[in-house]
């Protein structure tokens, strides 16, 4: 964009673009987005109940939605590469209302379903064209702030889910949960319908059709397999769970195989050539790892040996979910301003220290030790994940920006379904483990100690896989985009 003859490269630095209406129009979507993500997970019993379904059943409304996302963000990057980010924008979160319109008339559960998964599509493209926009909108040495907005929508959305979503059921009802939403994703549209710019090139690649369907069956079976897992009581051993997820893994090796003899392929995976974009994606997976581990583990710990209530449990965490929204995009700041090796050292040390601290749980552990230790693990998340993405993202030329956020964006609801069903698999083994040795395994103080036991062996494994990011955090540099273009083609 040209300013008084002056040509900019980043739109950000022409003072006649408006900046704040564009992340304004893009944030308030993605956060009402992200928040549908986890505002449905408290009513499942009482969808239960209105539909007359099973758990079984009613749990697609979680897995079907983390199953869409799954197939519909790889194909992101070939979308922000035929579509105007106005054309995207607009029609992701039209798709979203649409879902969301659905669900909220929904007379049977089919209706209900169906309208979280016409959800899923929108939710699931919206964050790679977020990523894509502020890339090319802002500089590298801005960048850092702004993701830190951006994290703050990603983390403080689901965090507050549970707590609106029981408000809301209790003195509203459960058809509440989307009206309340459609008014917000109305005027994210309108907004971006009147401020939001075109800041991508449409290039309009050959699209692979082969491509497209290994993506679809490979992720699409490997999140549904682990998703599955949790589900009976065989584990990763039934037949029906291993089958999917050998199947995802053979997809996921045909479609990377195939990228690699296209001209214009549908994710460009040599930005794995750049070292600090697979450094961000290394702690980028080891994160939510350890997110994962306290997320999913400690309400249930909280309501078994602690014998606390799901309310009291939900508010012990809410602080530290608070706080790092907050702190999301001070980080993020410090990043633009002191680069990743100040940030990353510090805080992967004290989460690995915080790992240890919480593999040291027992029945006798004070509310206040929880409350604690939770805060410091999401501080240290803050302190980390956006800087990281970030900085990996500033390594790539521009024109592999759509592949760089689409592999980012498709790893979250892979890395939450493996994350899930990996956690609760091993702390249901060693509770099994642990009171097939038990004289008198039907004790419900005998049975605490099993639970006790398979949270220290989860947190321990936290902790291990922690260490690696204290590892990665001292060869972490500040990245820098490349000076010359990369070409797309096979060479």
């Amino acid at each position: 964009m040209k300013e008084n003859g002056t040509t900019y490269e980043y739109l950000a630095d022409d003072p006649a673009f408006k900046v704040m209406p564009v992340m304004m129009s893009l944030i308030i979507g993605a956060f009402f987005a992200i928040l549908n993500e986890t505002l449905l997970n408290i009513a499942l019993t009482t969808l239960m109940q209105e539909f007359n379904v099973s758990i079984t059943t009613v749990q697609w409304m979680a897995t079907g939605f983390m199953l869409v996302m799954g197939i519909v963000i790889p194909a992101s990057a070939l979308l922000l590469q035929w579509f105007t980010t106005r054309q995207l924008f607009l029609g992701t979160m039209i798709t979203f209302t649409i879902g969301t319109a659905i669900c909220a008339a929904a007379p049977t559960f089919p209706v209900l379903l169906t309208g979280r998964i016409i959800q899923a599509v929108g939710t699931g493209l919206l964050m790679p064209i977020i990523f894509n926009v502020f890339l090319l909108v802002f500089p590298p040495h801005r960048r850092g702030k702004v993701m830190g907005l951006v994290g703050l929508v990603i983390m403080f959305a689901p965090a507050i889910g549970p707590t609106l979503s029981g408000i809301i059921v209790e003195y509203f009802g459960w058809r509440f949960l989307f009206i309340f939403v459609i008014p917000f994703a109305l005027f994210s549209l309108a907004f971006a319908y009147k401020y939001l710019l075109n800041v991508s090139e449409v290039t309009k690649p050959k699209v692979d059709v082969i491509s497209l369907v290994y993506s679809t069956i490979g992720f699409g079976s490997l999140v549904y397999g682990f998703s599955s897992a949790g589900e009976g009581e065989a584990g990763f051993l039934s037949p029906d769970v291993y089958s999917f997820i050998i199947v995802g893994v053979v997809g996921i090796a045909l479609f990377s195989w195939r990228q690699f003899k296209l001209e214009d392929p549908v994710i460009d995976l040599r930005v794995f050539k750049y070292p600090m974009y697979t450094h961000g994606i290394l702690m980028f997976l080891i994160i939510m790892m350890t997110m994962f581990s306290s997320e999913i583990i400690l309400p249930v710990f909280m309501q078994g040996p602690l014998a606390l209530s799901a309310a009291t449990a939900g508010l012990l965490l809410l602080p530290g979910s608070i706080l790092n929204g907050i702190m999301s995009p001070v980080m993020g700041h410090l990043f633009d301003k002191f680069g990743p090796r100040v940030l990353m050292i510090p805080a992967s040390i004290v989460l690995s220290a915080t790992m240890f601290m919480m593999s040291r749980l027992n029945e006798n552990t004070e509310p206040w030790m929880i409350i604690a230790g939770y805060i410091l693990l999401m501080l240290t998340v803050s302190a980390i994940m956006m800087p990281a993405e970030t900085n990996g993202l500033n390594q790539l030329p521009k024109q592999l920006y759509p592949h760089g956020t689409s592999v980012m964006a498709t790893l979250q609801p892979v890395s939450g379904a493996i994350g899930v069903s990996v956690f609760i698999s091993i702390m249901n083994a060693r509770e099994k483990h642990y009171l097939s040795q038990s004289s008198n395994p039907g004790n419900p103080a005998t049975m605490n100690d099993a639970m006790v036991a398979g949270v220290e062996l989860v947190y321990f494994i936290a902790f291990a896989i922690s260490i690696i990011a204290v590892i990665l955090s001292f060869v972490v540099y500040r990245a820098t985009p490349e000076a010359k273009e990369v070409k797309l083609q096979h060479e």
